[in-house]
This record gives C-alpha cells, sequence and structure tokens, in this order.
C-alpha cells in the first residue's frame, strides 16, 4: 500500500493514513476487504510477477525492458543438452572415420590387408549356410549388401560418407534419426560395441533438420539410457579391478600402469616416477570414482550433476585430463565421456553458450518462459505464432521411447546378473547388434612391458654371426630407444595397439603377424605406409624378416640412460619367430587364401 495518500477504511467509509511499520505491533496498518480498491491495486502486478507474465494478453509493467527479463535458464530441460551430446558424438565418429579411412582400413582389412574382411564374410556365411539372418546376428555390417570383389572401394566408401555425415554434424550441432541411424549402421559395420551411437539415434526427431526441434523435445528416456550406460561402465570397470587383480586390491597398481599401458606419451614417462604416495592415492580414487560415484545418478538433479562433471574431470584414473595427456588411449576415453554428458541440463551447460535474443539460449530462454505460461509449442524451430504439434506426433514419439526403455530395461537384464557374478567378463554383447554390453577396462595391469620388434636382414645367412638385423619402426609403439614416446590422442594406430597385444602372446595366436612379415619380405606398400621408418626404403627388400622379444623399462629421469637420449632401456628375451624368406611363407599363405605378395625393387 503507497505510504501517505489517505485511504478510506473497509468498516465506515472513514479516512485515515496507512502507515507501514508504524510500530512494532503493526498498529498503523488499517484492515481492509480482499476486493478493495485499496488491495487491487498494489496486488495484480505482483500476481503478475508470480506467474512470470502468465497470460498473452496481460500488457507489460511500466518500466519493463529486454533488460529485466530473466537471463538464467531454468533446470528441468535438456535443449542445450541434446546439442552438446550430438557434437561430443559427432566427434567421435570422425575421429573414428579419420582412423579407419583410406590410410587405416585397406592395409588392416582390404583386398589385400593383413586380416582381409572377405575372407572373414566368407568364413562366416559358411559357418550359417542358408541361414542369412543368423550371418548377420554374428557379423552384423552393411557389407553384406555389398560387392566383395571391390572392398578396397567399399570401405573407402564408407569412411568417406562416415565422415561426411559427422562432420556435418559436428558443425550444425543437429541431426535427425536418418542421418544417426545411418552413422550408426556405418560404424557398427566395422566396430562391435557401439551402444552410444545407438541411443544417439533417438535423441533426434524423425526428419527435421534443427538445432531447436520444438515438436521433438529431448526424451528422458534417452537420457536415462545414456545415464545408465555410463553408470555401467564406470561400475562394471571398477567392479573388474576389484575382483579381478590383486594390485588393484593393494592400491600398487599405478605403480606399473604409465609404464606398460598399450602406447604410453611422454607424460607418463615422468607421471611413472611419481612418489608411491601419489600412485596409492591414485588407485583409491579409482575406486571411489568407479565404485562409489556411479550411484550418484540416482540421487537427484545436483548429485547427477556432480557425477557427470567428476566422470569429465576423473574418469577412469584420478584426473580425466591426466588420462588424456598420460596415456594414448585414443577415441576410448572420449566415447566414455560422452554419456556423462546427460547429467547437466540447460541450466548446468547454459554458461557454455553465448547470450543474446536471437542466441540458442535466448531461444532456449523464451521456450522456457511460454512453457511456464502454458502456451502451446511450435512446430519447428522457434516461433511464438507457429501451430502446435499434432497430438499422434506426440503419441508415437512417446510409443517409441516406451518401447526402447523396454528393450534396454530387457537386455540389461544379463548384462546386470554378469556384474553380479563372482565370475563378471568385460567387454561382452549378450545380443544381437551389441545394443546393450557389458564393460570394463586394465581388470589387470603387466608389471613389465614386452614389446615385439621386427627387424630384416640383406645378409645371404641369417644366423651368420656378421648378419647385420635393422628395426622397423612403428608409428607409435616403443621400438628405438632414443624416440620420445609420441603423443596422438584421440587419433589410434590400430597396428601399433595389435603389436602391444601380441607382446602378451605367441605368433601362433596372431597369425596376421606373419602376413605383415611376408609383406616386407616384398617392401609392399600398403604395409610399409603403417610404418613410421623402413629402414628398406629406397633399397631392394630383405633377404630375411624375423622378430625378437624385448622387455622395455623407461630411463631413470637424470640417470646415465636419460643423459645419452635415451627414453627407454631394453632387454633381449629371445626370438618372437624365426627368421624367414618370402618363398618359406608360400605355403602357410596359401593356405589361408592370402595372394603371396611379389617382391617390389625400391
Amino acid at each position: 500500500v503507497p505510504r501517505g495518500g489517505p485511504r478510506r477504511s473497509a468498516r465506515g467509509g472513514r479516512r485515515g493514513r496507512c502507515r507501514v511499520g508504524a510500530g512494532p505491533r503493526g498498529r498503523g496498518l488499517p484492515r481492509m476487504r480482499p476486493g478493495s480498491p485499496a488491495m487491487a491495486a498494489p496486488t495484480e502486478p505482483l500476481r503478475r510477477r508470480k506467474a512470470a507474465g502468465a497470460g498473452p494478453e496481460a500488457p507489460p509493467s511500466p518500466g519493463s525492458s529486454p533488460a529485466a527479463s530473466p537471463t538464467r535458464l531454468r533446470a528441468g530441460t535438456f535443449w542445450l543438452t541434446r546439442i552438446v551430446l550430438l557434437r561430443a558424438l559427432a566427434f567421435v565418429y570422425c575421429e573414428s572415420a579419420g582412423t579407419g579411412g583410406p590410410l587405416g582400413n585397406k592395409p588392416l582389412i582390404g583386398d589385400r590387408g593383413l586380416t582381409p574382411c572377405a575372407a572373414y564374410l566368407r568364413s562366416v556365411r559358411a559357418r550359417f549356410p542358408g541361414r542369412g539372418w543368423a550371418a548377420l546376428r554374428h557379423a552384423p555390417t552393411v557389407l553384406w549388401l555389398l560387392d566383395w570383389s571391390h572392398m578396397d572401394a567399399n570401405l573407402d566408401a564408407l569412411a568417406l560418407l562416415g565422415l561426411g555425415i559427422s562432420s556435418f554434424v559436428l558443425v550444425a550441432g543437429c541431426a535427425n534419426v536418418v542421418l544417426m541411424g545411418a552413422l550408426w549402421a556405418l560404424y557398427t559395420s566395422l566396430v562391435n560395441l557401439l551402444e552410444t551411437g545407438f541411443l544417439g539415434i533417438f535423441l533426434c526427431p524423425l526428419w527435421t533438420l534443427s538445432r531447436l526441434p520444438r515438436r521433438t523435445p529431448t526424451s528422458r528416456v534417452v537420457l536415462w539410457g545414456f545415464r545408465w550406460l555410463i553408470f555401467r561402465i564406470m561400475l562394471g570397470a571398477g567392479l573388474i579391478k576389484i575382483r579381478g587383480d590383486q594390485c588393484w586390491r593393494d592400491l600398487t597398481c599405478m605403480d606399473f600402469h604409465y609404464e606398460t599401458q598399450p602406447v604410453p606419451n611422454p607424460a607418463a614417462y615422468f607421471l611413472h616416477r611419481s612418489p608411491w604416495w601419489f600412485h596409492r592415492f591414485e588407485a583409491l580414487s579409482n575406486h571411489f570414482l568407479e565404485l562409489v560415484v556411479p550411484f550418484f545418478v540416482f540421487l537427484g538433479r545436483r548429485m547427477c550433476a556432480l557425477h557427470g562433471a567428476l566422470q569429465l574431470l576423473f574418469q577412469a584414473r584420478p584426473l580425466q585430463a591426466v588420462l588424456v595427456v598420460s596415456g594414448n588411449l585414443s577415441f576410448l576415453n572420449w566415447l566414455t565421456a560422452v554419456p556423462s554428458l546427460s547429467c547437466f541440463d540447460d541450466a548446468a551447460l547454459g554458461a557454455l553458450f553465448p547470450a543474446g535474443p536471437s542466441s540458442l539460449k535466448g531461444q532456449v530462454l523464451q521456450i522456457q518462459e511460454e512453457e511456464a505460461r502454458g502456451a502451446p509449442r511450435a512446430p519447428q524451430t522457434y516461433s511464438p505464432g507457429a501451430h502446435a504439434a499434432s497430438p499422434p506426433g506426440r503419441v508415437a514419439r512417446r510409443t517409441v521411447h516406451v518401447a526402447l526403455g523396454v528393450l534396454v530395461a530387457w537386455l540389461s537384464v544379463p548384462v546386470v546378473a554378469n556384474l553380479l557374478s563372482p565370475g563378471q567378463v568385460m567387454n561382452r554383447s549378450f545380443g544381437p547388434f551389441r545394443i546393450v554390453n557389458t564393460y570394463g577396462a586394465f581388470g589387470s595391469v603387466s608389471r613389465e612391458r614386452t614389446e615385439v620388434v621386427l627387424q630384416g636382414s640383406a645378409s645371404p645367412n641369417a644366423s651368420a654371426p656378421g648378419a647385420v638385423w635393422e628395426d622397423y619402426e612403428f608409428e607409435c609403439k616403443p621400438g628405438d630407444l632414443g624416440r620420445r614416446p609420441c603423443l596422438v590422442s584421440p587419433y589410434h594406430h590400430r597396428l601399433d595397439w595389435l603389436m602391444w597385444l601380441a607382446a602378451f602372446q605367441t605368433y601362433e595366436h596372431n597369425e596376421w603377424i606373419l602376413h605383415l612379415a611376408g609383406k616386407l619380405l616384398a617392401n609392399d606398400a600398403q604395409a610399409t605406409a603403417l610404418l613410421a621408418h623402413n629402414p628398406f626404403s629406397g633399397r631392394p627388400p630383405p633377404r630375411w624378416v624375423r622378430a625378437e622379444h624385448f622387455r622395455y623399462k623407461f630411463s631413470r629421469p637424470g640417470g646415465r640412460h636419460a643423459a645419452e637420449g635415451r627414453w627407454w632401456v631394453r632387454r633381449r628375451l629371445g626370438p618372437y619367430f624365426p627368421p624367414l624368406r618370402l618363398q618359406d611363407l608360400e605355403g602357410y599363405f596359401a593356405s589361408r587364401g592370402w595372394p603371396l605378395p611379389r617382391a617390389r625393387q625400391e
């Protein structure tokens, strides 16, 4: 009530003065009926403020301006979340397409690759004769529909198409079911366990290409699918560690991890020499983040956001930044980070977007204001005068999302049983098309690093004491003792990873390595393109190729070997496979249907 003006009393019409706060007991305040003018005048603006401008017909209050409108996004909507999720997923797709593009696919799985995919598909078809559906379930790939006589062209087309679509989604920040479904089909044709991409299909509208498709708000079912995924990834990784290697239980695994991980980088060299208490803290915090933090996702908005932030910052190691900086774990880190983004709503992500009436953040603010007033939704992008979405479309979308939730729940039954089982397995699928899977990482940590080093010799006699053997150098894996560890993440040198895995087994378990040896004996251009250094480049091919088994250790910073410029110290363990000539491999190649490479003179 304005102070000071004469007002009529509610009882007898006597005039008096309303004095707000005239005394400690409020005796100066007159009693007024709710319908009197003295009440109506001040309370109408108050109602408008409480209703946030309820009703489109309500005129703006005097003195209002755009600057007075709210600038903070309210919690509970996920328009910006969808944009961030799509761009993050598109980044992973782009990286994968770049890794498996023309430079990566053909030398590995092409017509003359180390493990030709056409030969693999023929073996699958022979295993399921006349049962096309069974073959597709065993190896879901669009390559079944293509001409196998031109597999190199097929692989290039898949990689370039995937790179083009994912680049569009990354730049535009929008997609539809058709584009995301195509990306998932292309990617799952070459890679298994793509649950994240499958959920990404249902983030989008069917046809519309808009960053804010008003007819298709972000589905809570899909968001919970992403949260359920990151929960299983992290909890599965924590449980497999506790049940697996003793060093995770006594907190000593990080004493070895940096040195023995697949492809170390320069930061790993220094982190390996961290104090013992720091390694214990790393292991202990790892258990907290993988066994305790995942349950935060079910404890409300703030705890879910805290879960997402911790997983982004601390993913599977004390710091996600440390994990990315300390090892070339390639796109695996980034792919694991994608579902964590579903824990943030528009209010949490608003700071990442610029403000302004025409900006994405400003449009989301307008959408939230309309929803608060109960205004009907516009059909496509934001437009105040557009018509509302058709009820049948909303019913169809909700039906699809409910069906997705039921499907994920049904396929999760064996996955949860595996998590609770003492015999837990990791990175396994229990159904066709790898839609819901079980995950885990570093269930056991090697105490020593062993490497397979390929060597070639032009000497006529491989066993002669004077035979000179020269090392082949790979792009990133340890070899030359004086070469600094590489930093390539998120790029993925697949052959280097295969060589790391081969060092744990014998060449009988890895037939492709003999295929690689035969190609090196012929100076095959595709095979040598996968290497960082071919000692026989510009020379005749070697007469012999062999593989030696070494134990590698980091040199000590400031020590004698480091002073000599060596990052590594190695000790020979023995032969991995004996010296071989090209003619020695003729029968082996023929039995596996591999064409014998022809020696190419440089």
